[in-house]
């Protein structure tokens, strides 16, 4: 599966089935997931739309795009393994009221999936960095079998590239870290701003990302470095969490 060009994002983009016109079902839908259907429909799509053009125009990188799917509003169907019936049963009747229910899971997961792409995806200078991020994780995590032990190593191979951490937090489970990285404006000039970092070094963490997921641990790589001179990653344990629009109605029981 290739990454998709600009083009191919906008009609992965433009390919959204909804929402229909709103009718009486439309508020008792969002009640029932919890404000997250007339969040992702009114207010997270557009900005989706936005981001996409801004891509096509080369004004802004696929990661951006990615970041902004990654952030869907989203109805949860389970505390970690553990299903939440009620919150499951809620997803059911909403999907009895609404086709587009359903529809924007199996969307979603497409858009998702196509931003994401696969290792075969990268070109032969991408692979060679993923490939060198996924032999050092077995050296630089070995032993390490926890968030929090593996957030310590990761923060050592950050500074011992230059990076320098400047806040550090834990909260249920999740270890974050918020950092400023040197190679922001690498070539900023040619390339644009961030793109060398984030389009082709970020490839390394890529390998980390592939190494930990086989252990059981959640890498999120550097996000969120647009509009400030930080970024921040998190690591936290990878649990079979479900929620909508990731996970659609049928997978958990829930079409109707």
């Amino acid at each position: 599966m290739a990454k998709p060009e600009p083009a191919e994002v906008i009609r992965l983009v433009e390919a959204f089935p909804g929402p229909p016109p709103e009718t009486n079902d439309h508020g008792r839908v969002d009640d029932l997931l919890d404000g997250a259907y007339g969040a992702l429909t009114r207010n997270w799509y557009p900005e989706l739309r936005r981001r996409a053009a801004a891509h096509a125009d080369g004004d802004c990188l696929r990661e951006r795009v990615l970041e902004h799917v990654e952030a869907v509003p989203s109805f949860r169907l389970s505390d970690g393994p553990t299903p939440l019936e009620e919150r499951r049963e809620a997803l059911a009747e909403a999907a009895a009221l609404r086709d587009d229910v359903r529809e924007i899971a199996e969307w979603y997961g497409t858009l998702r999936s196509r931003l994401e792409g696969e290792r075969a995806s990268l070109t032969r200078g991408e692979r060679l960095l993923h490939d060198f991020g996924y032999a050092l994780a077995h050296v630089l995590f070995l032993g390490a079998s926890s968030p929090r032990a593996v957030v310590r190593r990761l923060r050592l191979a950050y500074r011992t590239v230059g990076v320098r951490i400047d806040e550090t937090a834990s909260e249920g489970g999740v270890e974050e870290t918020k950092f400023t990285c040197p190679y922001r404006n690498v070539a900023g000039g040619r390339c644009g701003e961030r793109w060398v970092c984030h389009e082709k070094l970020d490839r390394v963490d890529d390998g980390y990302v592939s190494y930990l997921a086989e252990r059981g641990i959640a890498y999120q790589r550097p996000r969120g470095c647009v509009d400030s001179e930080q970024c921040h990653s998190t690591v936290a344990r990878d649990g079979p969490a479900r929620w909508w629009p990731k996970t659609p109605p049928a997978a958990v029981g829930a079409d109707p």
